[in-house]
């Protein structure tokens, strides 16, 4: 009909959370992979925080997320949105994540190995909610002295097929490496039925057009 336009296909939503302990690098991740200025709620660490935030190890942060982090990657050969929620780290702010888990597929739980212990919640979280994760250790200064068998090891997995990836929070090579390792999780670990299945294709979908996109950059 002249003067018509077809509408296009709405975008299939996928959410991720990106979760771990305090200073971990979740802000940093989604920066690097958003296609938009991040929306952030950061507010700087004021004396407010002493005795209540752990800065141990990490003594030269200056701000840290109060909410979430919010970014965006559109796949739009596979018809496809990420939509990436980072988690406010400090345990003060945990009682946030039962509402930001609400519609989310799958999670990206990033740990730094010089403070594991404040990576157990996190993982404890996804584990008892049943929502499929995998682990990023986040390498700091391009080191890593620890394998992933190990890190998985004092993680104490449940499941000793949760995937553990090297990362930098900073390249985004390795942040579309980590996003298709967990799309990959929520392919194998769908169950027959309607929601599954359809789950399953857009995972499929999304990872192969970030492999795609991938080759061509």
């Amino acid at each position: 009909m002249p003067g018509y336009e077809t509408p296009a296909p709405q975008a299939a939503p996928v959410k991720i959370l990106i979760a771990g302990g305090f200073g971990v690098g979740k802000t940093t991740l989604v920066e690097t992979i958003s296609e938009i200025e991040p929306l952030r709620t950061e507010e700087r660490l004021t004396a407010a925080g002493v005795g209540v935030d752990d800065l141990d190890g990490i003594e030269s942060k200056a701000v840290t997320t109060v909410a979430m982090d919010f970014g965006r990657l559109t796949l739009t050969d596979a018809g496809v949105v990420l939509y990436l929620f980072g988690t406010p780290g400090q345990e003060r702010f945990w009682f946030m994540w039962d509402d930001l888990l609400n519609g989310a597929l799958g999670a990206v739980v990033l740990v730094d190995t010089r403070r594991l212990d404040r990576s157990f919640p996190a993982v404890d979280f996804f584990e008892s909610r049943g929502l499929p994760f995998v682990i990023g250790a986040n390498c700091f200064h391009g080191v890593q002295p620890y394998t992933a068998e190990e890190i998985a090891q004092a993680l104490h997995l449940r499941d000793p097929d949760t995937p553990v990836l090297m990362l930098d929070a900073r390249e985004r090579a390795d942040v579309r490496d980590v996003l298709v390792s967990l799309l990959d999780v929520l392919i194998s670990s769908a169950e027959p039925g309607e929601g599954p299945l359809r789950t399953a294709r857009t995972a499929r979908a999304a990872q192969t057009a970030i492999r795609s996109r991938a080759g061509r950059n």
